[in-house]
């Protein structure tokens, strides 16, 4: 009977090697949307990554949220662009907690010229590239995004506007332990490579934008859903902040019509698990 048991458990083994990494992962996948693009990803493996923090002056991020304390342990900071509602509190709570913030190389030349961060703290790299600041097993790729990222700074030695380099607006591609792959678009227009993005990376889940305006409009967010990326599931994000992004998860469904992709339209201070 022993020699028995220790057959069925080398076998066992040897049938768990051969399963993929998505059917070995145990933990559960959650997204805490915040505001605008503010979002909160805690992997499988109890890793928090936070993008684009803007929180302690977002008019739709909770009350409860507003103090940085608030997010609880952070190990990895994305920001996608310069402008102020997407880095607003990247640097606050990478010295908070003292992690490293990656984003377009612009940008963090950008924070260490400036000495907003230290170089080894803001880390640069570019749309295409592939980095690991987590371990091998999640993966951050930088995309292309249409949009803008210049960045405006408030000297604090002569109390003027300054307007810096923010390198090229970006999105990013998190690929989880579990292989669950999260597409944050940062902010962008209409672009006709989200069709390869859609075919090559195959997200899981994207943060859409829908407001309009500064970003896709509903009717464009539905046609980039439905005819390029076609996920499994999209959280929209980027409306409603100001009057100019007027765009609404109601529009943007019934743009989108019938599909495949389930949209998950919750309030800023809401999570989803997966």
């Amino acid at each position: 009977m022993g020699n028995l048991k220790r057959v069925l458990l080398s076998m066992l083994a040897v049938a768990l090697v051969g399963v993929s990494p998505t059917l070995r992962a145990q933990g559960k996948t959650e997204i805490l949307w915040l505001g605008q693009s503010a979002t909160k990803i805690t992997t499988p493996g109890g890793k928090v990554i936070v993008i684009d923090p803007w929180l302690t002056t977002n008019p739709k991020t909770p009350a409860g949220f507003k103090r940085l304390e608030a997010l609880g342990k952070v190990d990895l900071v994305l920001v996608t662009h310069g402008h102020f509602d997407h880095m607003g509190d990247a640097v606050a709570l990478a010295k908070l907690n003292n992690v490293p913030v990656y984003g377009p190389a612009g940008l963090m030349q950008t924070f260490s010229t400036l000495g907003l961060l230290p170089a080894e703290q803001a880390v640069r790299f570019g749309k295409g590239g592939t980095v690991t600041p987590l371990g091998p097993n999640i993966k951050i790729t930088q995309t292309h995004a249409e949009h803008s990222s210049e960045m405006a700074y408030k000297n604090p030695v002569t109390g003027k506007d300054e307007v810096h380099v923010g390198g090229e607006p970006a999105g990013f591609i998190v690929e989880l332990e579990n292989g669950f792959k999260i597409y944050h678009m940062g902010d962008t227009g209409l672009f006709g490579d989200m069709k390869m993005i859609g075919d090559y990376y195959k997200p899981d889940l994207i943060l859409m934008p829908i407001g309009g305006h500064f970003v896709m409009s509903p009717k464009d967010a539905a046609y980039a859903t439905r005819e390029w990326l076609k996920p499994k599931y999209v959280i929209p994000v980027h409306y409603g902040t100001i009057p100019q992004l007027k765009g609404t998860p109601e529009e943007y469904k019934a743009a989108l019509g019938s599909t495949n992709t389930q949209v998950l339209s919750i309030n800023p201070g809401e999570k989803v698990e997966f």
